[in-house]
């Protein structure tokens, strides 16, 4: 069983939720929000810090001009030979700061690494990218898998209901599919000679690169692996399933697996631990319920609805087209069942698709602020780089289970 201590945080968890369910609740958008939020008041968030803490260096874009979906990248430092006791500062010639933090220098070669899109949890009404365990997670995962994670700040509901949140996940890898291609074109840019050149950049109107500058030096989409946590797990699967639609549509991007966090599934037919955990900790069934009422359209409202139920029948694309698939599930978790079922389908299907299961754990146990320090919450996240360094290695299948 859980310790004490996570039964009393869970009580309290559970306090802050239902309140804030209620202000959403009491509180009903009458029309749709285009732009929407991608945090809440009530959601502590880190600072981005471009300068190398704690051995990762981050950043924040807001990619669309229509929408409030943004990303943060979160860089490892070994991409550079960097010394922690230097600071360094570019100022201009009066002396004023301009910048502090890491800018790949022009001409070199870099060092790829692959890119991880992850996607935070929250029951697609709360959460965000730029959270402080969101943040701390991503960094955990950056510096295990030694990738570059772009935490993606997708839309929240009611705001924003069904489709926004899946909508901006697919759109934020047919942006990185775009700021690959980019990178590609500076490359080649140079004095009408057809030489290449390092130093080279794609610009805008207003003189502005377009190619980012971390994905551009060090980024490989063509190692390209989802990360969801809870409801982000649902939205991961949409854009894999997305993803093998596209195909070569998509080239450089590739996503060669997905890693699915005690997913956010439902459905209209309980299964046993929907009715025995059905009060579990942290997050409950009465509790999920109400934000996929928040979440689905009223109007067409059903948890058989694609979005819930992975294994509803004539789903596309076949099972069989999938990208490995790494289902982690809690012990303690109502949903549980249904995400073992999902993954046994895909092995049916040939797929790759290991299941981890942590024996008294609770929903979020590895993502949680106060989860994340605990042995059984740093174990599961060195299990997960275990794994997705057998997909995302160029020298070969040598990590495995």
């Amino acid at each position: 069983m859980p310790s004490l201590a996570v039964k009393l945080y869970s009580i309290f968890f559970k306090f802050q939720q239902r309140y804030m369910l209620h202000n959403l609740t009491q509180n009903p958008v009458h029309a749709v929000d285009p732009f929407g939020i991608t945090s809440r008041r009530e959601e502590s968030t880190a600072a981005s810090n471009p300068s190398f803490y704690e051995g990762v260096a981050t950043k924040d874009i807001h990619i669309d001009p229509f929408s409030s979906l943004c990303i943060r990248i979160f860089l490892p430092a070994t991409v550079v030979n960097f010394d922690p006791t230097t600071i360094i500062e570019d100022k201009s010639k009066d002396g004023a700061f301009i910048y502090s933090g890491y800018s790949p220098q022009a001409g070199t070669k870099h060092k790829k690494l692959p890119v991880v899109l992850q996607f935070h949890g929250g029951a697609f009404v709360g959460g965000s990218n730029d959270s402080v365990r969101n943040d701390a997670f991503c960094r955990r995962i950056a510096n295990l898998c030694d990738v570059i994670v772009v935490a993606v700040g997708y839309r929240l509901a009611p705001e924003s209901r069904y489709p926004a949140a899946f909508d901006d996940g697919l759109k934020v890898l047919n942006w990185l599919a775009k700021e690959a291609n980019l990178a590609e074109c500076g490359k080649w840019m140079g004095n009408g000679n057809g030489r290449r050149r390092a130093d080279a950049h794609v610009f805008d109107g207003f003189g502005a690169s377009m190619a980012e500058p971390w994905l551009a030096a060090h980024g490989d989409p063509s190692r390209c692996v989802l990360l969801g946590v809870s409801s982000g797990a649902n939205i991961a699967d949409y854009v894999a399933r997305k993803a093998v639609e596209a195909g070569k549509l998509l080239d450089p991007v590739k996503v060669v697996a997905q890693v699915l966090m005690y997913p956010f599934f439902i459905g209209s037919n309980p299964t046993a631990s929907e009715i025995k955990l059905a009060n579990s900790y942290f997050y409950d069934k009465s509790v999920c319920m109400q934000t996929w009422k928040l979440f689905l359209p009223e109007e067409k409202f059903d948890l058989d609805h694609p979005a819930a139920n992975p294994l509803i029948p004539g789903r596309e694309p076949p099972l069989k087209f999938m990208p490995p698939t790494l289902t982690v599930v809690a012990e303690q978790d109502w949903m549980r069942d249904r995400a073992i079922a999902y993954s046994e389908e895909l092995r049916r299907a040939n797929i790759d698709a290991p299941l981890l299961e942590y024996k008294d754990a609770v929903h979020e146990f590895a993502t949680l602020d106060v989860l994340l320090q605990t042995p059984q919450a740093q174990a599961c996240a060195e299990d997960i780089a275990i794994w997705v360094k057998k997909y995302i290695s160029l020298r070969g299948h040598e990590f495995s289970y």
